[in-house]
């Protein structure tokens, strides 16, 4: 007794195999599943592309937020106020940024905006670190014209020597920090340079 030949079946219905058999497609019932590429499968990406020795792409591209060469040393290292970045700053780095926070004590806000505009397109740490010395440094001078029209009113020889501290304890804070690479920020500063 046989069955009508079905339309999806080949060979009017006969099976391909002894035993009614028909192997799913890309299975061979003598050797198993096919091995290379399967219909709809590319090459897997980054492998066997470019010669051997040649960087493939993404590796060999350094860290994150590092600069590549030929590419311009970015204003600030790549995800800075959100956790900080990757950029490590030299020695001379710290050392200007030291510089910068402790000179501000002598010089108030002229030798932070000096080593900004020396160093600024050179190395973001330092432009950073000076920027923030530069808005301490002009926030207590504006602290210190305020208490001296206070001196009138007499209240202002207690703020004078309160602003005269506060420029002294959070320079020597700033300038700790920024020896040891970290990205310094002074609270309570009016952000007038970036």
């Amino acid at each position: 007794m046989s069955y009508p030949p079905q339309p999806d079946q080949p060979y009017g219905g006969q099976p391909d195999y002894p035993g009614g058999y028909n192997p799913p497609p890309g299975v061979d019932p003598n050797h198993g599943p096919q091995s290379g590429p399967q219909p709809g499968y590319g090459p897997q990406p980054g492998y066997g592309q470019g010669y051997p020795g040649q960087p493939q792409p993404g590796y060999g591209q350094g860290y994150p937020g590092q600069p590549q060469p030929g590419q311009p040393v970015p204003a600030y290292p790549q995800g800075y106020g959100q956790g900080g970045g990757q950029y490590m700053p030299s020695s001379d780095d710290r050392t200007l940024a030291l510089v910068a926070h402790l000179g501000g004590i002598f010089t108030s806000w002229i030798l932070p905006l000096v080593i900004y505009l020396v160093k600024k397109d050179e190395s973001p740490y330092v432009r950073h670190q000076a920027a923030q010395a530069f808005n301490f440094q002009m926030t207590m001078f504006i602290g210190q014209i305020v208490s001296y029209i206070l001196m009138f009113l007499i209240i202002g020889f207690i703020t004078i020597f309160a602003v005269i501290a506060c420029a002294i304890i959070f320079a020597i804070i700033a300038a700790v920090a920024s020896n040891k690479g970290e990205w310094y920020k002074y609270p309570m500063t009016i952000p007038m340079m970036t």
